[in-house]
């Protein structure tokens, strides 16, 4: 299993974001995945670049660090035309080094243009179409669709990369896992589910790449770990799918605001014991994840990732 870093963009700074990627570039750590939000999961988190200017900039500044969205959501606060575009073009100025990364979303982020945050199975369907909308225009070529949720008139997108972008499908839920096996180029998932990589097997992903995400933070002692952690990432206590539903940055915050950073111990790995981290890796490559994208939260990267090339990618 191959070893990334996710890189969040609600917490770092565009600039932050760009150099996190050469870091670890230079660390050895091949690929990596970054957040596509308008907003932050708590105002604490403080920034939410745009992507799409991000990855421009990381295009510049790596030569073989590999970059896919974790994830973008084509299908509301973006139209799809308007990300194969945008995802053509990052391709072509990292030729065989970019992959679109594609979500049902979140209220968080979708409902800001004042649509109507739909039904699960309704997301699942918008995705399915939106994803559909993305390999036509990739054809090359003046293109037209019609469908139920989008439309497109004679649409030519004249800058496409040579090689074909693959797309990666994010599943937290088996239905979701089963369109991700039947439409996409590789899986995304945020947890070891077996039984998400089982459905996703089932109904055509068996042999592509499956990308996990786990979420840490390193410090020099367990006790600041979860400090940085619960001041920065509260969100990981949240559960279910608020995730999903709820529309601000306050309505997380409300969420945790009676809990307590000692309630992250277990939830996560935390400090500097290399065990505990290599723990939860071997749980991913147990459920069959191809690779492995770590969050660290926190500003302290660079820490991060000298722990993860002297302690971490020599044991796995």
């Amino acid at each position: 299993m191959e070893i990334g870093i996710a890189i969040s963009a609600e917490e770092q700074a565009p600039a932050d974001l760009v150099r996190t990627a050469k870091s670890a570039e230079e660390a050895g750590l091949g690929f990596g995945l970054i957040s596509d939000h308008i907003h932050p999961w708590i105002d604490a988190q403080g920034h939410s670049g745009f992507v799409w200017s991000v990855l421009g900039a990381i295009a510049q500044e790596t030569e073989s660090f590999r970059i896919g969205t974790g994830v973008t959501c084509p299908t509301m606060r973006i139209h799809p035309a308007i990300v194969a575009h945008a995802a053509a073009t990052v391709a072509c100025l990292m030729p065989g080094r970019f992959f679109l990364g594609v979500g049902t979303g979140e209220n968080l982020n979708e409902h800001v243009l004042g649509a109507k945050w739909p039904a699960p199975d309704e997301r699942l369907e918008m995705l399915e179409e939106a994803v559909e909308v993305i390999r036509l225009l990739w054809q090359g070529g003046y293109q037209t669709h019609r469908g139920k949720h989008y439309t497109v008139e004679n649409l030519r997108i004249f800058d496409l990369p040579d090689e074909p972008i693959e797309i990666a499908v994010a599943a937290m839920q088996p239905q979701a896992a089963q369109l991700a096996g039947r439409i996409g180029d590789a899986l995304i998932n945020v947890a070891p589910k077996d039984e998400i990589v089982e459905k996703f097997d089932e109904s055509g992903g068996e042999g592509k790449p499956k990308y996990g995400q786990m979420t840490v933070c390193y410090a020099k002692s367990k006790d600041e770990a979860k400090k940085i952690a619960f001041e920065n990432w509260p969100n990981a206590l949240v559960e279910g799918s608020a995730s999903q539903e709820l529309p601000l940055p306050k309505d997380f915050e409300q969420l945790v605001e009676e809990r307590e950073a000692d309630e992250l111990d277990g939830t996560i790995p935390l400090g500097p014991d290399a065990d505990e981290y290599i723990e939860e890796i071997r749980k991913y490559e147990d459920a069959g994840y191809t690779h492995l994208c770590i969050h660290q939260i926190g500003s302290d990267q660079e820490a991060f990732l000298a722990f993860a090339q002297n302690e971490l990618l020599a044991k796995v």
